[in-house]
């Protein structure tokens, strides 16, 4: 399914704008880990399969533990908790973006798996619910 382009410029810039790396959830959960004694972690690592072909870069990853971890926007991963409505203006444009995120997370969480990786996903609305079942994970 390809996207189609956005309405105009402005939305655009305002797209390019959001940041993908260093967000706040994601320093909140890296300070988590710090916190509880698990700082061997490595960002943004790129994890290929068969061949040498890409993957994904999770935001978090224990390469030894072959652990993943993903840290989710709830807006623009579409979080089945918070059940967020697509934005009024151009709703056809955001309906598939929103369908290509979720379908892209899903093909990636299911090709690490496939590859015998454990996928952590800690969505912004459960930081601390999240981070904490992760250091959980990680103490076993």
């Amino acid at each position: 399914m390809e996207v189609p382009s956005a309405s105009s410029p402005a939305v655009h810039n305002v797209m390019i704008a959001n940041k993908s790396t260093n967000t706040k959830p994601e320093i909140f959960v890296r300070r988590a880990l710090r916190t509880a004694g698990f700082p061997g972690y490595r960002l943004h690592w790129r994890i290929d399969g068969e061949g040498g072909r890409y993957v994904c870069r999770p935001d978090i990853t224990f390469p030894g533990r072959k652990l993943a971890v993903f840290v989710h926007g709830c807006f623009w991963h579409r979080c089945p908790r918070c059940n967020l409505g697509l934005p009024k203006s151009n709703s056809d444009y955001w309906g598939q973006k929103f369908d290509k995120n979720v379908e892209r997370d899903s093909r990636k969480e299911e090709a690490l798996m496939e590859m015998g990786w454990k996928v952590h996903t800690i969505w912004e609305c459960d930081l601390d619910g999240g981070a904490s079942e992760l250091v959980g994970v990680l103490n076993d």
